[in-house]
């Protein structure tokens, strides 16, 4: 079904995945329970989050102090490792997932984590808004012969314009894009559902789907009106349990009501057409202030980092990384730097190519950012 919506051929259809990520607490058997609830509630697909904490962190991003009510560790790296599920445990999900018939994939964090989830033979592979700006591994991405799907969430539109022509030079239409905003919770008036529109039409042969972090369900039936085709939210048990994203997720109850929508927005014929005016949105979801805010079209005609991602932005953003010792009057080649997150950050993840073939003007270690005070002019 998925891949009938990438590749154009079902429009009148929407793809449900249910964002595990790590809600399940580092627990494995939490894990499966979560999977069949997804099935149960109506989901076409479980979603979880795949990390090499090395290649996706640097070291001091991973021993400072982890000071919080949802740490499940003193340090970052401990909160992280008790997190992340083992290659074995991934595989096991997958193999139960088959086992009730659903599909299983995870957003590849990490260029080692995309080599593992192509090894599992996932049906598609999820690059997550934190790495929409990370051009190396969109470029390897887009060379497997995988579908992908990738949030936009904290960029540009700039960036994304490059994420398409990163798609066009590996001759990959298999993918498609996700609107996003990059705040847990979204409050309505920033979801700005409109870009979905100005998506569609900037890239009219590239399936635009939706991301949402906001409360509740009713902006994300919205944005199918209005013409996402792919839909992922967050998915909880039990939104009370530790973990910073649980509030935002949705539990077992709003995600049927979510799927049951799409079922009746197909009986209703509304999805036969691309999307729906915001007028008639709101009129067939019954209105309210909510809807009219995430709706607005003041904010739809470019695509910016919002205000209310920047705290997404500082701790999750990825920056350009020495990836061994480098000396001063060095000039950088693509060998020498990678795409981490960095403490403290360095120059943006977007700004990759711009600094290859920079000279440096001062001694870098492996690992430590690359900042502007250490390039040439």
């Amino acid at each position: 079904m998925l891949l009938d919506i990438i590749e154009r051929r079902k429009q009148n259809d929407v793809y449900l995945i249910a964002e595990i990520g790590q809600n399940h607490q580092g627990c494995l058997e939490t894990a499966k329970k979560m999977i069949l609830s997804a099935k149960r509630a109506g989901c076409n697909c479980v979603k979880f989050q795949k990390s090499n904490l090395k290649a996706k962190f640097t070291r001091t991003a991973l021993d400072r102090r982890y000071i919080s009510d949802h740490a499940w560790g003193q340090t970052y790296g401990e909160h992280k490792e008790y997190l992340e599920f083992s290659k074995e445990q991934y595989r096991q999900l997958q193999a139960y997932s088959n086992e009730i018939g659903i599909d299983f994939t995870a957003s590849a964090m990490d260029e080692l984590s995309l080599d593992f989830l192509v090894e599992l033979k996932v049906p598609f592979i999820k690059i997550g808004s934190g790495d929409a700006n990370n051009f190396p591994l969109l470029k390897k991405a887009a060379g497997l012969n995988v579908p992908l799907i990738i949030s936009t969430g904290m960029q540009t539109m700039s960036t994304v314009d490059r994420i398409v022509e990163i798609m066009r030079q590996a001759s990959n239409n298999k993918y498609a894009l996700m609107h996003c905003v990059s705040a847990y919770p979204t409050p309505p008036e920033d979801c700005n559902l409109g870009l979905i529109t100005t998506l569609m039409r900037r890239f009219p042969n590239v399936p635009i789907g939706y991301s949402g972090h906001e409360l509740g369900v009713i902006i994300t039936q919205a944005a199918i009106l209005s013409g996402a085709r792919i839909i992922e939210r967050h998915f909880t048990l039990d939104k009370n349990q530790k973990g910073s994203d649980h509030r935002c997720s949705l539990d077992p109850n709003e995600m049927e009501t979510l799927a049951r929508s799409i079922v009746e927005f197909k009986s209703n014929d509304y999805l036969s057409s691309p999307s729906l005016t915001s007028a008639e949105v709101i009129s067939i979801l019954g209105g309210g202030k909510e809807l009219e805010q995430a709706l607005s079209i003041s904010k739809t005609n470019e695509k910016y980092i919002l205000e209310c991602e920047l705290p997404c932005r500082f701790k999750l953003g990825k920056s350009i990384v020495a990836s061994r010792n480098l000396l001063k009057g060095q000039i950088i080649q693509a060998a020498d730097i990678a795409i981490k997150v960095s403490e403290p950050s360095g120059i943006y993840a977007e700004r990759y190519f711009e600094i290859i073939n920079k000279q440096l003007t001062d001694n870098v270690n492996e690992d430590e950012p690359i900042t502007e005070h250490v390039l040439s002019a």
